[in-house]
């Protein structure tokens, strides 16, 4: 079967022909090759192509997985590749080369999955684009003229493209699920602290969390199986077994609001229990606590780097200086609310094991100034719970996720519900 059929990336069908050896792997890697240099010019979603490590990595035999041979592209923040460069989205970094893998990369390595790049990424993860970036801001697939959400933009939107089937990037409020939700693709949030953060530029560290993204739901799973986590199930059909979503709703703008009420009510029509939970004014909070939690982190992680580069370090440095000036006090108050919540939240997980959410405010917003707000996203990151979004159908031609959530360490139950979520929504 010819290897142009799966132009929009059929992940699975994708790594099925490579082991039945209908492709190989090097024919794979050029197709990889080919879209991004064909497609990057007008999304800018990567920064480095790294074919020469790929081919490296494909001579021989890969080792056996049931992703070997897909390839992927790695967030530009992530520093430990060997032979790799990052620059981090900036200038600072130019020059850096990577001497050794971090524990990710060997388990990836180990999988047979296949680098070919790294996706672009504002300054520090950060989200603003109108600074004199390195690589400048990424645009979305759908529509060029908006954001493609940050700070894993770039991987989103490589996915979203077709230039890779998978991609990693990192959220610290909502730099993961948000750009899913902009682009259409899956994005996958994992519990807090259940992959090592080792040789990825830090910002947060009790928020800092590796993030993924596939085209679907199912194609998450196979990429959770193959970096060897627990499949889990999903929330089963018995008497009793219920899905949670806000009641009242956040404050949505209007395309959200209607597309995540239709996705309830046709879940509700295809027999799905929704519950509702009284969560709105926690998750308000939340995202305030979440910020004051990143703010004085983030400016003791990079006081430093702060002394030695001052402004030149953009919107980094506005962030050091404003966490610098937060009092001890109002950090604990922060962790101390979040700790509060998680015990509620966790209480509601009981009664509905999973908890659907928008996974964003709206759409992708109008131009490249910002990567977008991040409020429907930061409160499960600092409760540290696995979310996912599942792409909805789109509103305005531009694409709306739904986010699922659930318990601290349910990263396999909220996948297996999400494939059946999908299915319902006919975005399986």
């Amino acid at each position: 079967m010819p290897f142009q059929e799966y132009e929009s990336y059929d992940m699975l069908g994708l790594a099925q022909l490579i082991r039945e050896r209908a492709v190989s792997a090097g024919e794979v890697l050029s197709a990889a090759l080919d879209r991004i240099e064909r497609l990057n010019p007008r999304f800018n979603a990567v920064t480095f192509v790294l074919e020469d490590l790929a081919r490296r990595q494909i001579t021989g035999s890969l080792p056996a997985g049931p992703l070997s041979g897909v390839p992927y592209l790695m967030k530009d923040l992530y520093q430990l590749y060997a032979g790799a460069p990052v620059s981090n989205g900036s200038r600072l970094f130019d020059g850096f080369i990577a001497d050794h893998d971090s524990t990710l990369v060997e388990r990836l390595k180990a999988a047979g999955i296949v680098i070919v790049g790294r996706s672009n990424t504002p300054e520090f993860g950060l989200n603003a684009t109108t600074e004199p970036l390195r690589f400048g801001p990424t645009r979305n697939p759908w529509k060029p003229s908006h954001s493609a959400g940050g700070s894993s933009g770039g991987a989103s939107a490589a996915v979203a493209a077709g230039m890779v089937p998978l991609a990693l990037g990192t959220q610290t409020l909502g730099s993961v699920l948000r750009p899913a939700s902009y682009c259409g693709v899956t994005g996958f949030k994992p519990t807090y602290g259940w992959f090592s953060l080792e040789g990825i530029l830090p910002l947060s560290p009790s928020l800092d969390t590796l993030g993924l993204f596939t085209n679907t739901p199912a194609d998450m799973l196979r990429l959770w199986q193959a970096l060897d986590r627990p499949s889990g199930h999903d929330i089963g059909s018995g008497a009793g077994v219920a899905l949670g979503a806000p009641d009242p709703l956040p404050e949505l703008e209007p395309e959200m609001t209607a597309a995540f009420k239709s996705a309830l009510s046709a879940l509700r029509s295809a027999g799905i229990t929704v519950r509702p939970v009284d969560i709105s004014a926690t998750l308000v909070q939340l995202a305030d606590a979440a910020r004051t939690v990143m703010f004085y982190e983030g400016a003791r992680v990079h006081r430093e780097r702060y002394q030695q580069f001052g402004d030149r370090l953009g919107q980094l440095a506005a962030l050091v200086r404003e966490g610098l000036e937060m009092p001890s006090t109002r950090y604990d108050e922060a962790r101390q609310f979040i700790a509060q919540s998680r015990a509620r939240v966790l209480e509601l997980y009981k009664a509905t094991p999973v908890i659907l959410v928008p996974a964003a405010t709206g759409p992708a917003p109008l131009g490249l100034d910002s990567t977008g707000d991040a409020r429907m996203n930061s409160p499960w990151t600092a409760m540290g719970t696995p979310a996912i979004s599942v792409p909805m159908r789109v509103g305005g031609g531009l694409p709306l996720g739904l986010q699922l959530t659930a318990a601290p360490g349910q990263d396999g139950r909220v996948l297996q519900t999400a494939i059946r979520v999908g299915r319902m929504l006919g975005r399986a």
